[in-house]
């Protein structure tokens, strides 16, 4: 089927997010994001450029919002322990399901795991070095981001920096994704929702001029290849 993809999808549910979805298709899609997160979100690039240049002048705090199954926090964890470097990682999240999921598969990676929202954290007055998300603003709505770029701000501290990364809505991301996933739908990807959710999330993406038109002023938005939108802010631009 030929989306439309001049506007945002808006209506569109990803089938993970049902409350009611069957919860061995859901885990098995929390077991893939590794790999789909490692192709297609580039954690590396955000480890490198933001996370460790700070590590490495001493201990820092990160707050991953909508981590999912947590795998990039994990990432991040494993990479940092091997440089000998020290940071405290929590996961947050605000579906039970997700974070009882991470929790039970972190591995030894020490790594946080809250069900909770980014105002619950604002509210106890947290503090952060660096706070990211990956995949999460294609679910919000125009309120619901501006909410999570406040929350953002109230969160980062001095000399902190906020990234916020998702998929650009562009045709060629969804053909690209629709060709990759159709050939692995029947073996690595099979019993999971990683296809047809990864279609729908494309379909709710934003593009970059329409991201750039909703955010305030002193953020960033940035277009990379093949289809990857940043949103930045780092502590020292919050008035």
């Amino acid at each position: 089927m030929r989306h439309d993809l001049s506007t945002r999808a808006t209506e569109a549910r990803e089938l993970m997010d049902d409350p009611h979805a069957d919860i061995g298709m859901l885990e098995r899609t929390y077991r893939r994001f590794r790999l789909v997160n490692a192709l297609v979100s580039r954690p590396r690039l955000l480890y490198r450029q933001d996370i460790l240049p700070r590590a490495r002048r001493g201990p820092i705090r990160i707050l991953d919002i909508g981590a999912g199954g947590g795998d990039v926090c994990r990432m991040i964890a494993a990479r940092a322990r091997r440089a000998g470097l020290e940071v405290e990682i929590t996961a947050l999240d605000a579906d039970e399901r997700a974070i009882r999921w991470a929790a039970e598969h972190d591995g030894g990676a020490g790594i946080a795991y809250r069900c909770a929202f980014s105002s619950d954290l604002v509210a106890e007055g947290e503090q952060f070095d660096v706070v990211f998300s990956n995949h999460v603003l294609h679910h919000l709505t125009g309120a619901e981001l501006d909410g999570l770029l406040r929350d953002s701000e109230a969160l980062v501290g001095s000399g902190g920096v906020v990234v916020h990364r998702d998929i650009a809505r562009t045709r060629l991301a969804y053909v690209l994704y629709d060709v990759a996933t159709r050939i692995l739908a029947g073996t690595l990807f099979r019993g999971s929702f990683i296809r047809e959710d990864g279609l729908i999330s494309i379909r709710r993406s934003y593009t970059r001029g329409e991201l750039a038109a909703l955010v305030p002023s002193g953020w960033t938005v940035h277009f990379g290849l093949p289809s990857r939108l940043e949103l930045r802010r780092r502590a020292d631009a919050v008035s």
